[in-house]
């Protein structure tokens, strides 16, 4: 029985090291295994803030949370969850803006949609693991599993004050993806809490929208607001935006782990031209046809065409010129009601700025 068990141990061992050079062999910047004995260490606290309403409008989280909570609901016999990261941070200085007022989109959405990037890759690792004999379910963001639990439990870096994984070489600019595995391999050492008493996100977040310590209300959130929302943006969160126009980067951009970070290997992250050379008119002039063909291979193709005018006409309001008037006018006048909507009211904003008086 002894000799038995050591097998299976020094198996379990070979397989994962096999799983992790195949993985950095893909491109993936690190490779940690978690084992399952059980759900998710959140699972709780993530009933309860379900109930609570905090996911806002994002009803999927709410269809069968007891998958998300525990892998081996979704994939039966499920023992280890392979955990990947990829860096997508794009070079410094590699965004030059010109002309015009511009907006600022998260940097995870300058270059290709990071679905399309890894995917690929991980088809190819879970056919390197079927050899091992294993059975997989793998996931890019859109499966019902919690993957910042999982990574914290692979020692894939820790979970931030702001809900962001956090890891000690690559900062807080990297993607997760999982493999759910029937594979029993040997877990990785977990990585302690490094946030000691710094506070600098929970500060930074410019709607406040982290409520305590690892506790994020989606509804007061930028991100979740330009991306997951798909209605109306409330009036007292429009300021907050700035020149936001998809996504939100304040609680990553203080975080101090981030002088770690170097620039991702990833062309494919690379700034395509729409983030340095579009100014926040330009995209005012987007029908269907061109929004889908400018954000072909983006991510901001998924919230469509009106959500992202939406947050353009806010941005406009927050920071636009005289010489924006007249695209907000025509689009105020338009037949699309949430772009009308916000666009009266960027140009309430401006013609208060430009009277130097206060917004009607």
């Amino acid at each position: 029985m002894g000799d038995d068990v050591t097998a299976v141990r020094e198996d379990g061992v070979a397989c994962r090291e096999a799983v992790r050079r195949a993985a950095l062999a893909l491109g993936f910047d690190d490779c940690r295994i978690a084992s399952v004995a059980g759900p998710a260490g959140h699972a709780e606290l993530f009933g309860e803030w379900l109930a609570d309403g905090a996911h806002g409008t994002m009803e999927w989280m709410e269809r069968g949370p007891e998958r998300r909570m525990d892998p081996r609901e979704v994939l039966p016999g499920c023992r280890s969850v392979v955990v990947l990261a990829l860096n997508y941070l794009p070079p410094e200085g590699e965004v030059v803006w010109e002309g015009g007022v511009r907006g600022r989109m998260a940097r995870y959405a300058h270059g290709d949609d990071y679905h399309g990037v890894i995917e690929g890759r991980l088809r190819d690792l879970d056919a390197v693991m079927q050899e091992y004999g294993g059975r997989q379910r793998y996931y890019v963001d859109t499966g019902p599993v919690l993957e910042r639990d999982w990574a914290t439990a692979a020692g894939m870096g820790w979970n931030g004050k702001s809900t962001v994984q956090i890891h000690r070489r690559l900062g807080a600019w990297f993607f997760l993806a999982e493999l759910l595995t029937t594979l029993e391999m040997p877990a990785d050492e977990v990585e302690r809490d490094r946030c000691g008493t710094c506070v600098r996100c929970v500060e930074a977040c410019p709607t406040q929208a982290i409520t305590a310590e690892r506790r994020l209300d989606a509804r007061r959130c930028l991100s979740y607001l330009t991306i997951e929302h798909k209605g109306a943006i409330p009036e007292e969160f429009r300021r907050a935006l700035g020149d936001r126009i998809y996504g939100c980067d304040e609680c990553l951009e203080v975080c101090p782990w981030n002088r770690f970070a170097v620039a991702s290997r990833e062309q494919a992250f690379a700034a395509r031209p729409f983030v340095a050379h579009w100014a926040l008119r330009d995209f005012m002039g987007l029908d269907e046809e061109g929004f889908r063909e400018l954000f072909r291979w983006s991510p901001v193709k998924r919230i469509g065409r009106s959500a992202f005018l939406r947050n353009v006409c806010v941005a406009l309001g927050n920071v636009g010129e005289r010489e924006d008037l007249g695209v907000l006018e025509k689009a105020a006048g338009g037949g699309d009601e949430l772009i009308a909507e916000h666009a009266r009211w960027a140009v309430r904003e401006i013609e208060a700025r430009l009277a130097g008086g206060e917004t009607r």
